[in-house]
């Protein structure tokens, strides 16, 4: 899975807020996949569902979860929202999680956009009483992007773990997520719902547990 972070350079957003942000865009896609399978589209003048949405998500979860972050701004920023997915705004963060699909060759409007080195300033979640928490390990070093993409994960195993009511507690409540940095302490004294390892493809060197949820 793609997703692109918008990251004006006059104004970015902190590293937090696109966190949630891409959480939140990466379950909504799901749901929306899942939505648009049974539901007749809202564009359409017949009767008739989209399960293409659900069938590209269904394919890549059977095989891995990853997911790749990307970042633009201006007109590329405008040109992605032409490509299938779904956007979400969190805070002073906006991003689209693209419906999956393989790595190449991408569609131009993703491949111009870039990936590696995406630092944003360090902030602090502003969210309160979200029903779903993912906290970051203290113990790995990781760029924004790389971080953005470790709390999409543990987002996304959070919703896959939770029972229909769960779900549908959290989707009245659009999604939300609170990203925290853990300490030291409170990362060894609560092993999480859900735990998050990276397999290691890109920044870490071996496997890493990233991030973890609660709920």
């Amino acid at each position: 899975m793609q997703i692109a972070l918008r990251v004006e350079k006059s104004d970015p957003p902190s590293d937090i807020d696109a966190c949630e942000a891409a959480a939140r865009a990466c379950v909504g896609l799901i749901v929306e996949a899942e939505r648009r399978a049974v539901a007749p589209l809202a564009e359409s003048d017949e009767a008739v569902v989209d399960t293409s949405w659900l069938e590209a998500v269904d394919a890549w979860r059977g095989i891995a979860i990853r997911k790749i972050v990307r970042r633009a701004r201006g007109k590329r920023w405008d040109d992605a929202q032409t490509v299938p997915g779904f956007t979400c705004t969190q805070g002073r963060a906006e991003a689209r999680a693209f419906v999956p699909a393989p790595v190449k060759p991408l569609p131009p409007e993703l491949a111009k956009m870039q990936v590696e080195g995406t630092a944003l300033p360090e902030g602090e979640s502003t969210t309160e009483n979200a029903m779903v928490t993912v906290r970051i390990s203290p113990l790995v070093e990781m760029t924004s992007g790389k971080t953005a993409a470790q709390c999409a994960h543990a987002a996304q195993r959070a919703w896959e773990a939770m029972t229909p009511d769960e779900r549908s507690r959290w989707a009245n409540d659009g999604h939300r997520v609170r990203v925290v940095r853990d300490t030291e302490a409170a990362w060894a004294a609560d092993a999480g719902r859900v735990s998050i390892i990276d397999a290691g493809f890109t920044e870490l060197e071996g496997q890493h547990e990233t991030t973890r949820a609660n709920w």
